[in-house]
């Protein structure tokens, strides 16, 4: 349904260092970068995506000012890339929201792992199949 997503850093630099290392584990790399030098507001806005080969989905976008924390949770193929996220967003410089497991609220099978990015957006990890 969702074509692709922007969220926006203030520490461009520390943001994508997190999401490079903590979306790796989940199999989406790098796409895109951009720079906008006719930006008014902050000329030479960065701007880059993350997805699956050849899609760019998940937008950083350059910000003088954060804005609201958001939500987003990306799928993971299994259990152990949800691990895998979370160790490596923790190492990024990320902030423990929710470590690895089950959260049988949203439904028996409902594997996730929950970090704050540089900027406080809550960043999620899911698989929703059985062990």
């Amino acid at each position: 349904m969702i074509d692709h997503i922007s969220s926006y850093a203030t520490d461009f630099d520390s943001t994508m260092a997190f999401y490079r290392a903590a979306l790796a584990k989940l199999g989406y790399g790098l796409q895109l970068d951009r720079v906008f030098e006719a930006d008014p507001d902050l000329p030479g806005r960065r701007a880059s995506a993350f997805g699956p080969d050849g899609n760019p989905t998940f937008w950083v976008i350059e910000v003088l000012e954060a804005s609201s924390p958001r939500h987003i949770a990306f799928a993971a193929a299994d259990r152990r890339s949800v691990d895998a996220f979370h160790r490596a967003g923790l190492a990024a410089g990320g902030v423990d929201l929710g470590g690895p497991g089950l959260r049988p609220i949203y439904h028996p099978n409902y594997y996730g792992a929950f970090l704050a990015d540089p900027d406080g957006n809550n960043v999620e990890a899911v698989f929703h199949g059985p062990e």
